[in-house]
């Protein structure tokens, strides 16, 4: 196929080879009609589909077709479960299939990083390995039906706050342990079709023109095979993109961009072979699309439904349970809570389904009969009178067998384009379930969050459900598992702290020009392990209506060199009554070291079906991987000689079983790094707020830390944003008169929802100035404006004269 396609390469205009390196439209790579070669679409995920068929933008605010709305990854992660997420994968690719979609947007694989980022909902895990095993399953399942798959955000985007501007600061170890290697382990064992590279730079350069991150690395060192494509108005230097690995970018922003590609091979600044290399890579994306456009009888959607549904009741983590749950039947309970009406089923932004229905708990209730006294208990909108609802729900709350509260983060607390402040539900919400507490000592909470959240009324209530964020059919599923249908069995996959200041990047998240990675490997429940900080509740942590045993662990040998492999099985019972599933989760303990090292890791896990009674015997294997770690003085994954302690537990604070094998290393001669005396924090972590300190952090980084914010008087750029020049009179003006046409447009599309407008203005605050040509405006226009915030006006106004049509873009699309 290849040398058709080179072939095909030299029939090609160098102006339709660099047309081809960039969109036709928001979400449309350009055809080349003369020579057959046809227009595919990309389009968002990454829990279902999201197709635009009409007016397109990047936001989740124009409607999109209806297509099945499977829960987040948020919640899917929960399952701990790969069979599932090849199931949800297929079903989604069949869904593209049936609208001719090329490739979905997804799967996000960002880590953890903050229980403040806005987009975790979208996100797997705190821990790499099992976000990298959880995404390379939904990709191989979106791709088994011939459509391609786009992982993200590559890298370190881990973030909402100035996304499109903020450079990360992170060492090599961690960049490579932590946030590389989700995406080394889905290329390895899934080949994604795209990646797609973040906004943001890594170590002082954006990721779109990194040679390092774009070739060196994931083509030379993983394998990597696919496109690189930037995410949506990423493009910063488009030949220097070009001509460090970057392909398509997305979407169309003007000629200008084309022009540059052109005019750079012209004049010998870049070589045509680099532009054929791009234009390569696209075309073999392009042959290999098989989905085109059909009818929407193309898959089953009551079957995708059910889905849907089952997909929460696997996933959904059961978090406590004083003998309240299951609930008996008949029981007189009471429901309160606006949520179980109108239930938070996903997050805003990009990955805004358009559901073929919404199924509420009161819905499913109704539909099978059961009797149920209901009041809203808060207002999402606080257009009601607080004292009043809670008034109503205490008295619904009296004489109940039990008071089921359905409670949660509102869309307005989270969501793609800013992130959260607090880890807080609403006030109205937490003082809700005080005095339903007081009323009534049976209550339950029904917990709707895209991440981890406080829960000051633990202690008080007696049972609390975690759905994480429950796609389409979450109130049939919640009435599922309340009741016993479904036993539940799903796990965290993030640590919930007891405080926001509990968390290892609390005091260096959210930075707007650099975020210094100051915690370096210390991310979950590596950190709160290491520092011995207590947690509201562990990674991997979920109970059940039924209890399981753990015995006889065994290990294939007692000794190994680290590259020979271990086999590990052990049995696990069902000793309760119940049927259930249970996740046995696979830790490795290092010896002691002179590089400091977590106290352990995940390296494996599986989940198993157990009847009543029934015993099941686990397998798994161990590689090298399970027992290394990258070594900064070789540039490469390197074992310590040593004793590792092998454990596995129901969660990383419940170990079962464990033992300790001999491991050693093929490279014992090589020396290991060694920051004992110039960062000692690192090996002794403070069992209070991290803080690690600016010199010893750049001991590990290696290098002296780049400033946190830019000089004063640094010259404005393209890469400035309008809030970044808002003192002076020009950015003062563009910013009032942007803000003003997009939210008015904004109001006129989406009315007062507040998330959207929350959303479109952080959007404006942080958007460079490059990326407004994504809306419409002229590259002449924007060095006109440049050239006014840099005090250079006769020149500026020159341009603006020629230029004023252009001021009246669209930023909402």
């Amino acid at each position: 196929m290849d040398l058709d396609l080179r072939n095909l390469i030299s029939q090609m205009t160098l102006e339709e080879k660099a047309g081809l390196c960039s969109g036709l439209d928001f979400w449309h790579t350009k055809p080349v009609d003369r020579l057959g070669i046809p227009s595919i679409m990309l389009t968002d995920g990454p829990h279902g589909l999201r197709k635009q068929a009409a007016t397109s933008d990047h936001l989740g605010l124009n409607q999109s077709l209806p297509a099945t709305c499977f829960p987040p990854a948020v919640t899917t992660s929960f399952s701990f479960d790969r069979d599932l997420l090849r199931e949800i994968g297929a079903a989604i690719g069949e869904e593209a299939v049936s609208e001719g979609i090329a490739v979905i947007l997804g799967p996000a694989v960002n880590i953890k990083r903050s229980p403040l980022c806005g987009r975790n909902f979208e996100y797997v895990s705190e821990d790499p390995m099992l976000a990298g095993e959880l995404s390379a399953a939904i990709i191989q399942g979106i791709q088994s039906k011939g459509v391609g798959t786009s992982i993200k955000h590559y890298a370190c985007n881990n973030q909402e706050t100035a996304r499109l501007i903020n450079d990360s600061i992170v060492d090599e170890r961690t960049l490579r342990e932590i946030y590389l290697a989700p995406f080394e382990i889905a290329v390895k064992k899934a080949q994604p079709r795209t990646i797609m590279c973040s906004y943001n730079k890594i170590n002082g350069t954006y990721v779109c023109e990194n040679e390092r991150l774009l070739t060196d690395i994931p083509r030379k060192e993983w394998g990597f095979e696919g496109v690189f494509v930037t995410d949506w108005g990423a493009m910063d230097e488009r030949v220097w993109a070009l001509r460090s690995g970057l392909d398509l970018e997305m979407p169309y922003a003007g000629p200008y961009r084309d022009e540059l590609i052109v005019n750079a091979v012209r004049s010998g600044e870049l070589d045509e072979s680099v532009l054929d290399r791009a234009v390569l890579r696209i075309l073999q994306m392009i042959a290999k699309q098989t989905a085109t456009p059909g009818d929407r009888q193309g898959y089953d959607i009551e079957e995708h439904d059910a889905l849907a549904r089952r997909v929460l009741c696997e996933s959904a983590v059961l978090l406590k349970n004083e003998d309240v749950l299951p609930l008996p039947a008949p029981a007189s309970i009471a429901v309160i809570g606006e949520f179980a009406r109108t239930p938070r089923y996903q997050g805003a932004g990009s990955s805004k389904i358009n559901p073929h229905k919404v199924i509420s708990a009161l819905d499913e209730l109704d539909q099978r009969g059961i009797r149920y006294d209901y009041a809203r208990g808060y207002d999402l909108k606080h257009q009601s009178d607080p004292v009043e609802l809670t008034a109503r729900a205490v008295e619904a709350a009296l004489g109940k067998e039990r008071v089921l509260v359905f409670a949660g983060l509102p869309d307005e607390y989270e969501s793609e384009g800013f992130d959260r402040e607090h880890i807080d539900l609403p006030q109205d919400q937490n003082e809700l379930i005080a005095k339903l507490v007081a009323a009534n000592p049976n209550v339950v909470v029904v917990l709707h969050a895209g991440s981890a959240v406080r829960m000051p009324w633990l202690d008080q209530v007696k049972g609390v459900l975690l759905l994480g964020l429950g796609g389409q059919c979450v109130g049939s599923a919640t009435v599922d598992l309340l009741y016993g249908d479904v036993n539940p069995s799903g796990k965290l996959t993030e640590t919930y702290p007891f405080e926001l200041q509990d968390t290892p990047a609390f005091t260096q998240f959210g930075k707007r020009f650099t975020t210094e990675y100051r915690e370096s490997i210390y991310v979950g429940y590596r950190y709160y392990e290491k520092a011995k900080k207590k947690v509201c509740f562990p990674f991997g942590f979920g109970l059940s209506y039924t209890t399981f045993e753990y015995r006889d662990m065994k290990l294939s040998a007692t000794s190994i060199r680290d590259e020979e492999g271990l086999a590990l099985s052990l049995k696990v019972r069902n000793c309760g009554e119940r049927a259930g599933k249970e996740v046995v989760q696979v830790y490795v303990a290092p010896p002691a070291s002179i590089l400091f090292k977590p106290v352990k890791q995940l390296v494996e896990f599986g989940k198993v079906f157990l009847d009543a009674g029934e015993e099941k015997e686990l397998t798994f294997t161990l590689g090298k991987r399970a027992f290394a770690f990258w070594n900064v003085n070789i540039n490469d994954w390197h074992v310590e000689s040593g004793t590792y302690r092998i454990l596995v537990g129901s969660s990383s604070a419940d170990i079962r079983c464990e033992t300790d094998v001999e491991v050693t290393s093929s490279r014992p001669d090589v020396p290991v790094p060694d920051y004992r005396e110039n960062a000692p924090m690192y090996y002794a972590l403070p069992n209070r707020t991290l803080d690690i300190p600016l010199d010893q952090f750049a001991a590990v980084y290696g290098k002296p830390v780049p400033p946190s914010e830019p000089s004063r008087g640094t010259k404005f750029t393209l890469n400035s944003t309008l809030w970044d020049a808002r003192k002076t009179l020009v950015g003062k003006y563009l910013m009032k008169m942007f803000k003003d046409k997009t939210m008015g447009a904004l109001t006129a599309q989406a009315g007062t929802d507040e998330s959207f407008i929350r959303m479109v203005e952080a959007m404006i605050n942080n958007m460079p100035l490059r990326s407004f040509m994504m809306s419409g405006a002229s590259y002449s226009l924007l060095e006109g404006i440049l050239l006014l915030l840099n005090r250079k006006y006769l020149k500026g106004f020159r341009i603006l004269r020629k230029e004023m049509k252009h001021l009246d873009v669209d930023l909402t699309g």
